[in-house]
């Protein structure tokens, strides 16, 4: 590496990543779960994303929800539902959603009140933690 040159901003695929990256572990975060076990999962995801947007380009505005969702279904498989919904009160607990499934400008949405709660990586500012 060139010691005079200095490095520039990352490439516009880096940044989607590192953004989408940064909402699901603020949303992990606001919840109390971001556990290394459970960043590695992020990881994971992340590493997988960036093969996925490669193949597809025009989907990187599409990142953050399809972390979320990866995380989402991960922690299903190892831990349980996440993240419940803070909205509903009574009932069992249910977790919320990401919506939409593909698409930019993604929220957690609570199916069963009907709701949009927060955007992702939002979650912090909701009053249920």
């Amino acid at each position: 590496m060139d010691p005079q040159r200095k490095p520039g901003p990352p490439p516009p695929l880096e940044q989607e990543l590192h953004a989408a990256r940064a909402l699901v572990l603020a949303d992990l975060m606001a919840r109390g779960v971001a556990e290394a076990d459970v960043v590695s999962l992020v990881e994971d995801s992340v590493s997988h994303r960036r093969w996925w947007v490669e193949q597809w380009p025009e989907g990187a505005g599409f990142l953050a929800g399809l972390v979320a969702q990866d995380v989402q279904d991960a922690l299903l498989e190892r831990y349980g539902r996440w993240p419940l919904c803070p909205v509903c009160g009574s009932g069992d607990p249910h977790a919320l959603e990401v919506e939409p499934e593909l698409g930019p400008d993604p929220h957690w949405v609570c199916h069963k009140a009907g709701v949009k709660v927060a955007a992702v990586g939002g979650l912090g500012g909701t009053d249920d933690s």
